[in-house]
């Protein structure tokens, strides 16, 4: 999956507050990402995170 900092995340399921968009801010092993709605930020393994993306959209 082809995934780069900066990008808008569109998950499965979403986050408590009812965004499921995220930024991506860091990627290796691991992705850490922003929430778009409340600006909480999250790490998760990339295995994890990339089974649960539905959309990607570029910056």
């Amino acid at each position: 999956m082809d995934i780069q900092v900066g990008d808008i995340v569109t998950m499965k399921k979403q986050h408590p507050c009812g965004s499921k968009d995220w930024e991506i801010l860091r990627i290796g092993a691991d992705f850490r990402m922003k929430c778009c709605g409340c600006g909480h930020m999250v790490m998760i393994a990339r295995t994890k995170a990339e089974k649960n993306i539905k959309n990607v959209s570029r910056k």
